[in-house]
């Protein structure tokens, strides 16, 4: 997609930016944001596509970005961490880093996807990462944000620091790259400066000799509670109130659609579900959508709840009714197998008897000519 200039004038001319955002962690330096811009997305023919090296820590890393997926997963763009000097590290080395990675919406980066990890890399596990990071149906929605001017921004934010929490989706979302003032070439000026950063020493563990080798592999998110999911929609409550956009009847059903689908999942499956569509801009279509000369109050909201809920219980009751019939029928048939079964066995009976009688007959017509040629025999006489 392109936009126009009032949209395109505050996108950064920054290709590759490493830096350091000292106000987040103390222990390691704070947390080191990455902002790569891919351009020509749509051109870009290789399987894997890599960042150029970054330090952290002082170990070389690298991104690596799968456009059609890892492992065949050719729906979803997949987006690795990877060790990029593993091979001159020390043998059995093994290091701990907290990550998150955001492809953001140049259009509104507040619905810009993100996700967060932590992982410890060793040897024979190099690179962690999200195989199913952004449905490529998302990511080429001419709608969305995520491809303009045919240019996908990522940002990665890496840190050492143990502490929970360090990296999150508000630091992610608020640390905005775009405001700063740049120019193309702060791509070398930035490129010299990761350069000469000083090495630190490397966090080591020996493990168990294995013969194993194992390849990059996902990282699964956090397990969501019911909690997580109770909090989500309620901190929305805010927007809705404030909400003045409005909308067409086409979003605000689609928006309803994905509240009903999230509504029905798992609190395993809603961490995934949220990321891939921004349900707090469902819920703003919904808040703010015209269906009637006035937008609908929370009573008339809770009257149009109370009616559905009763045509599910209708629904439910028909549906138990439906299932007794069901029963009531199943009893029939086995009575009618029965019988069945009944008459067959009455019908070999008879056959039995038939057979019986048909040896007794042919008996009894054997003894008929037998006494017939004895009366002729002293009729003669």
């Amino acid at each position: 997609m392109e936009v126009n200039s009032k949209s395109g004038s505050n996108l950064t001319k920054v290709i590759w930016r490493v830096e350091i955002l000292n106000a987040v962690g103390d222990s390691n330096g704070g947390v080191t944001k990455v902002t790569w811009r891919i351009q020509n997305f749509s051109r870009i023919k290789d399987r894997k596509h890599c960042s150029e090296n970054f330090a952290v820590g002082g170990i070389k890393w690298k991104i690596n970005i799968y456009p059609k997926g890892d492992n065949n997963n050719v729906d979803y763009l997949s987006i690795f961490l990877d060790v990029a000097d593993s091979a001159t590290l020390p043998s059995g080395w093994t290091t701990f880093a907290r990550f998150g990675f955001a492809v953001i919406d140049q259009i509104d980066r507040m619905n810009s996807i993100t996700k967060v990890a932590d992982a410890k890399f060793k040897a024979k596990e190099p690179g962690w990462g999200f195989t199913s990071f952004l449905a490529r149906i998302e990511l080429d929605d001419p709608k969305r944000g995520y491809l303009v001017n045919d240019a996908c921004l990522v940002e990665a934010y890496i840190s050492t620091d143990r502490t929970d929490g360090l990296i999150s989706r508000e630091l992610m979302l608020e640390t905005d790259s775009d405001k700063h003032e740049t120019e193309e070439d702060d791509r070398v000026t930035v490129k010299a400066a990761v350069d000469n950063q000083k090495t630190e020493p490397v966090e080591i563990t020996i493990p168990p000799p294995t013969r194993s080798s194992c390849p990059t592999v996902a990282i699964e998110p956090e397990v969501s509670t019911e909690e997580d999911m109770k909090t989500f929609f309620s901190s929305l409550e805010s927007e809705l109130s404030s909400s003045k956009t409005v909308f067409s009847r086409e979003e605000a059903k689609e928006a309803l659609a994905k509240v009903e689908e999230a509504l029905n999942l798992t609190p395993d499956s809603f961490y995934l579900f949220r990321n891939c569509y921004p349900l707090g801009k469902a819920f703003k279509i919904l808040a703010s959508f015209d269906c009637s000369p006035t937008t609908l109050t929370i009573e008339q909201k809770n009257v149009l709840y109370k009616e559905v809920e009763s045509e599910v219980k209708q629904i439910e009751q028909e549906l138990a009714a439906l299932h007794e019939k069901v029963e009531e029928a199943q009893k029939k048939r086995k009575n009618m197998i029965g019988e069945r079964e009944g008459i067959f066995k009455r019908s070999k009976e008879m056959k039995v008897e038939l057979d019986a009688l048909g040896k007794e007959w042919s008996e009894y017509e054997a003894n008929a000519k037998v006494a017939e040629v004895e009366a002729k025999t002293v009729e003669a006489e």
